[in-house]
């Protein structure tokens, strides 16, 4: 299940890299006949997403390497490294050249336009390839959401897997890109001033902007340690305080540690009439029993704690605040 996923993951990215240069290629001629400043906007756009998909690629498969000495925890984070990469070319590339190419044009800098209807085709030709790209992102990213249960915007907010919320992000800006440029080059041909055409590239740019702000934010989150969403989390606790050994559950810590990867470590009260077998037995039970319920977890650590020890029950308080009467865990 979890190669299907790869693969599938990976037939988006290369879907939209081939979209992506073949679209840059095109669009490059046309800005160098028509002279827009919109149209090598999004040229430049369509370079950065190709380079993306290269950095998203690289993603996939240096994040599938197995776990070693120096990495025990394996090597799923480096997906929101090279995604976080991303969201950098966007900015620093592709949305400072659009601002350079809008401002250029408001300036009078740019080239007179000619030949728009070229421009047009090549908007149309892209427009097809980019709207067949954002498809397969699309489907892939709501067949994901309803695997979890969730709706498309809970998932999107939500997602540890960045590779298919960047190409979805990607596609659905730079099917905007295209109508902005389009808008950009109807005014220019109507008015004869590039001023249209200038205000085009800086929407552009903006928009590059906003998409890098929400991949990046999304990365910087995954990489500092983001817990387990609230579903599986509540589903980890609950199970953990309902088996009979299990007194309270103390303490609970949940981090991504990569896509569908959960590290979890608990601390639990067991019972003061066990033995040190019946403990080990019944960590190595519910070990097994949450890998099997949730294919997501990683690793479990459990360790018995007696839950009167007041400088660890201040410690997690500290963490979580109070919830209710007393309960360090907020209740979702």
């Amino acid at each position: 299940m979890a190669k299907e996923k790869e693969q599938k993951g990976r037939l988006t990215v290369l879907l939209a890299l081939a979209a992506n240069l073949g679209i840059a290629l095109a669009k490059t001629v046309a800005a160098i006949i028509t002279g827009s400043a919109s149209m090598a906007a999004e040229a430049g756009h369509s370079y950065v997403d190709t380079i993306n998909e290269v950095l998203l690629l690289t993603a996939l498969r240096r994040s599938e390497r197995p776990a070693d000495q120096r990495h025990p925890f394996g090597h799923g984070n480096e997906r929101y490294f090279w995604s976080l990469l991303v969201a950098v070319c966007i900015f620093g590339m592709g949305a400072l050249f659009a601002f350079l190419q809008g401002f250029g044009a408001l300036l009078g800098k740019g080239a007179e336009e000619a030949s728009p209807l070229i421009g047009y085709v090549v908007l149309a030709v892209s427009a097809v390839l980019e709207t067949i790209s954002w498809r397969q992102a699309f489907r892939e990213t709501r067949r994901h959401s309803r695997e979890r249960g969730q709706g498309f915007l809970e998932f999107l907010r939500t997602t540890d897997d960045p590779t298919a919320k960047s190409v979805l992000f990607e596609d659905s800006a730079a099917l905007l890109g295209i109508a902005f440029a389009a808008g950009g080059l109807a005014t220019h041909q109507l008015t004869g001033s590039a001023v249209g055409d200038g205000i085009a590239s800086l929407m552009i740019g903006l928009m590059l902007t906003l998409v890098a702000f929400l991949l990046g934010r999304t990365n910087r989150e995954l990489l500092i340690g983001r817990q387990a969403r609230p579903a599986v989390l509540d589903g980890i606790r609950d199970m953990l305080a309902a088996a009979p050994e299990v007194e309270e559950v103390v303490d609970l810590m949940t981090m991504n540690v990569g896509t569908d990867q959960i590290l979890v470590c608990a601390r639990l009260d067991f019972d003061d009439g066990l033995g040190a077998a019946d403990v080990e037995r019944a960590c190595a039970r519910l070990d097994g029993e949450l890998h099997e319920k949730y294919l997501e977890v990683y690793e479990i650590f459990l360790e018995p704690v007696p839950r009167d020890d007041s400088g660890l029950r201040d410690r997690v308080m500290a963490r979580y605040g109070r919830y209710g009467n007393g309960d360090p865990f907020p209740k979702r």
